[in-house]
């Protein structure tokens, strides 16, 4: 059974006042919740991933971060149960993708198992088990052996995972 007009309409009310306590009381005429007060949600706090969700969903000129209400719904929506493995495999991407230049090269793979292991001395991989990483990612996934990763290859992948849809989610 689908959703109803109704209870759509409530989500939406429900989604708009969570994104509205967002802005501070001076904050209320603008068109956008600053990254930093999006980072305050407390299901992005421990996210490692936290600014790349907001640089890859603001559609900002000034690349800051900031959120609209459309991009705050577009967050939740890729993040939400019922978002396809296509729509979460290429937003996953996107946030994988740290210099947005449509491939996962070594150094993004470097960053993106950076942010997983944390950054103290006790769980940072040496250069020589970061070097083994890598090759070993891109000799599983780099299907073209172009030395990088790209969308079509990453979802390859990310389709024989089969607890990514139901981990790559937000709740708020």
């Amino acid at each position: 059974m689908g959703t109803t007009a109704s209870q759509l309409g409530k989500d939406l009310l429900s989604e708009y006042q969570r994104y509205s306590e967002l802005l501070s009381k001076e904050d209320r005429n603008l068109t956008s919740v600053p990254m930093e007060k999006v980072l305050s949600l407390p299901e992005l706090k421990s996210n490692p991933f936290r600014k790349r969700i907001c640089h890859v969903f603001s559609t900002s000129d000034m690349k800051d971060g900031s959120l609209t209400f459309e991009d705050f719904l577009d967050l939740l929506s890729a993040f939400s149960d019922s978002a396809t493995l296509e729509i979460k495999s290429h937003y996953a991407f996107r946030i994988f993708d740290f210099d947005d230049d449509g491939t996962l090269d070594g150094g993004d793979l470097e960053k993106l198992v950076n942010c997983l292991t944390g950054k103290t001395e006790d769980t940072r991989l040496t250069p020589e088990e970061m070097r083994q990483l890598i090759s070993n990612i891109l000799e599983e996934s780099d299907i073209d052996k172009d030395g990088t990763v790209n969308l079509s290859e990453f979802q390859h992948v990310i389709s024989r995972s089969p607890d990514f849809v139901s981990s790559f989610k937000i709740v708020l």
